[in-house]
């Protein structure tokens, strides 16, 4: 078995690191079990610092923040004859917001992978939620290190208990004898107690501080030994602030003869003998909030006296007489604990007993067999993940389509543009694309689910657009909330849209009035059709008049047109087109499947040849460059893609996923091949998560859809455009699903 490890490494100093090295050791270099040879490497992840001397078995390294080494990493483990991947999971060593970075390479792991779980949260934010719940779905076993760790999974994250392992945290097998590593410290005749780890205010090493003078009334010969260098992140935004704080306070105290700082990341040899010195150890934490602590793990191991505040990984370690708890910031009955047990020194010895028994069955080579066993089931099993899904159309995975953000965003002008997450954002007003969509939306809605709400929504959007046109057909696109024109004409996408929106009511209407209403303003537009420069405000506009010719097949004049505009995008093909270039530009930029589109809505009407195969080479382009990985990977809009360029992966946006949904249920409609279903359900699933960063853009609890995504993670803000391009497209995921089992 070969596996690839992937987290922080020595000499990268990072309990991460610490535990990444020891599982490696465990698994590839002192497999105890020696049942098969078992072979590995490491990815290891550089923080701001970098420029690490890693030793050889770290054949990689991610740069934190960089979101390309993430994906060259992925390209090297699945090259790499990798059975398996160890992945360590803590939310700071992963960049992005919320280290929202890994979830493209785990998405793109052709082996499975298994996860360890070094925090879990108990009130996460949205996003952190939505990483961790991401690599719970994906990972093929998640690996804790407690039964609080493993209550949190299941009640808060929906993990099946069945993919969840209990596995301790690793001990090294090292045993020192207490006399000798006391005389080789110059700690003979001393009571010693010791935390160690990273030193930051979250430790509570003042609530000990405070409680020494109390115990050295009784026990003078006390030293508390305070082992670690000041946490990176801690240092790095603060300095040496909580130490110096510690420092004056033991002064104000007068225990500087009895409290030692040693600002050293020690290796592991001295670490275990200094627990051995240890009389007591304690962790002070001033919080629940731990749920593993390998430090604590390690004073067990070796068999300590453990004294803890009631935090979660302490709690479930110290239960069964393993250890005592006290109260958070409790230095008196800290202080109790303390001396009772110096008081008494065979009660110290069987709390020392208990840890030491329980600590022989969480050394590092039992562990180690462990992770083994549970990889080769994961390799037995094989990853389901990695065979393409039978996605055709499975409407149970499906949120309930849902009005209920779309009536927050519309008052009785129309609907507002944008919203800071979901709260409408009414400073920035009304626009005409956005109304236009609506529009659209709740025509489609009606048309599908018989909604009352939808059809009392159409006049507010319809009046919207009537009140934005000019005299001469154009419209005005931007209407501040205090019903003030912003604009003396819109762009030329907003015209397209419109005439896209009052083109499907013609073919559409659900009432005469709504007709005429519609009729006046497509009428009145329809000089300005043919003056249209823009590619995608004359495919928005082709879409439109498709559908009034639908319906109204003898208005040879409007087919006309449309067989002149169809030619104008086929001309822009042409002159763009190459051996490698399939497209109607020199780049790929926004909203690339209307293009496609419109020709194949066109192809039903003017029955040429040169328009349906335009429409069809032009939407394979497409696909080839946008759907390599069975699932959606947008043209981001941070850079586009240029011809012969780099493709911009960041600031996808819900109107492209929108049209490529829409392109491939009219090309299902136009030539009844289900694989373009297939392709239309795997589009419509970037917006439940099945995309570059594994989020899902679709929020359960607001109904709204967030307005895309960046380097750094979503965008939650839920604008209009974002969440009618997700409602359109599930509308049209349940159209398409009438159509094909009505067939």
């Amino acid at each position: 078995m070969k596996i690839a490890f992937i987290g922080t490494y020595p000499p990268r100093e990072c309990g991460i690191g610490t535990f990444t090295n020891n599982l490696y050791n465990s698994v590839i270099v002192n497999n105890a079990t020696k049942r098969r040879a078992n072979d590995g490497f490491v990815v290891a992840l550089d923080d701001y610092n970098g420029n690490y001397e890693y030793p050889e078995e770290v054949k990689l390294t991610i740069r934190q923040e960089y979101q390309k080494d993430y994906i060259e990493a992925v390209k090297y483990i699945n090259h790499s004859g990798a059975d398996l991947c160890v992945l360590q999971h803590e939310f700071g060593i992963f960049g992005g917001q919320n280290g929202v970075y890994i979830l493209p390479l785990l998405h793109r792991l052709k082996i499975p992978f298994i996860v360890t779980l070094h925090t879990i949260l108990k009130a996460p934010s949205y996003n952190e939620k939505a990483v961790l719940s991401e690599i719970c779905k994906m990972a093929s076993k998640i690996v804790v290190m407690s039964h609080k760790a493993i209550e949190f999974l299941i009640s808060i994250y929906d993990v099946p208990q069945e993919k969840i392992a209990l596995i301790d945290h690793g001990v090294p097998d090292l045993q020192f004898d207490a006399e000798k590593s006391k005389k080789e410290f110059k700690l003979e005749n001393k009571n010693v107690l010791m935390t160690f780890g990273f030193i930051g205010r979250s430790k509570g090493i003042e609530t000990v501080i405070k409680a020494l003078p109390e115990v050295i009334k009784n026990h003078p010969n006390v030293i508390y030994m305070v082992l670690g260098k000041t946490h990176p992140n801690v240092l790095r935004h603060s300095g040496e602030e909580y130490r110096i704080f510690l420092m004056r306070l033991i002064k104000t105290l007068q225990l500087e003869k009895h409290v030692v700082f040693l600002n050293e990341f020690l290796d592991v040899e001295d670490l275990f003998k200094y627990l051995s010195a240890t009389d007591i150890y304690i962790t002070p934490y001033l919080n629940e909030a731990q749920i593993t602590s390998g430090t604590l793990s390690y004073a067990i191991g070796v068999g300590s006296a453990v004294i803890s505040t009631p935090y979660w990984h302490a709690a479930d370690l110290l239960a069964d007489g393993r250890g005592r708890l006290f109260n958070f910031n409790d230095s008196a009955e800290l202080g109790s604990i303390i001396t009772g047990l110096l008081d008494n020194p065979d009660e110290l010895k069987k709390l020392k007993n208990k840890a030491g028994e329980y600590g022989k069955k969480t050394t590092w080579p039992k562990t180690g067999e462990k992770y083994i066993a549970i990889g080769e089931k994961a390799i037995m099993q094989g990853d389901e993940k990695m065979a393409k899904k039978d996605t055709i159309l499975d409407l149970l995975i499906l949120p309930p389509f849902s009005l209920a953000h779309i009536n927050r965003l519309t008052d009785d002008t129309g609907i507002i543009q944008h919203a800071k997450f979901g709260i409408p954002n009414l400073k920035e007003g009304y626009c005409l694309d956005d109304n236009s969509r609506a529009l659209l939306m709740v025509l489609m809605t009606y048309r599908q689910l018989k909604d009352v709400r939808a059809l009392e929504l159409s006049p507010v959007y319809l009046s919207y657009i009537h009140y934005m046109q000019n005299k001469d057909g154009t419209f005005r696109n931007f209407l501040s909330f205090g019903r003030n024109y912003m604009d003396e004409i819109g762009s030329e996408d907003s015209f397209g849209r419109t005439i896209w929106a009052l083109g499907y009511l013609l073919g559409n209407a659900p009432n005469d009035a709504y007709y005429q209403t519609g009729r006046l303003m497509f009428f009145n537009a329809a000089p300005n059709f043919e003056k249209l420069k823009s590619i995608r405000s004359i495919a928005n506009t082709m879409i439109g008049m498709c559908y009034y010719l639908k319906t109204n097949p003898a208005d040879d004049s409007m087919t006309e047109r449309l067989r002149n505009m169809a030619h104008k995008l086929i001309k822009s093909y042409k002159e763009n087109e190459s051996d490698d270039w399939k497209w109607f530009e020199a780049l790929l930029a926004y909203d690339n499947g209307i293009l496609p589109l419109a020709l194949l809505h066109s192809a039903e009407i003017l029955n040429e040849d040169k328009v349906l195969e335009v429409a069809i080479n032009s939407m394979q382009f497409l696909t080839g460059h946008t759907m390599n990985e069975n699932y959606l990977s947008i043209i981001g809009n941070e850079k586009w893609y240029k011809k012969d360029g780099e493709r911009s992966i960041f600031a996808q946006q819900p109107i492209d996923a929108m049209a490529m949904v829409l392109m491939y249920h009219r090309a299902y409609l136009v030539t009844k091949d289900e694989e373009y279903l297939d392709k239309l359900y795997t589009s419509f699933l970037w917006f439940l998560g099945e995309n570059d960063l594994r989020l899902s853009l679709y929020d359960f609890e607001t109904k709204g859809c967030c307005d895309g995504f960046e380097s750094y993670g979503i965008n939650r803000n839920q604008g209009a455009e974002s969440s009618l391009a997700y409602l359109i497209s599930h509308i049209t995921v349940l159209q398409a699903y009438e159509e094909f089992y009505k067939n």
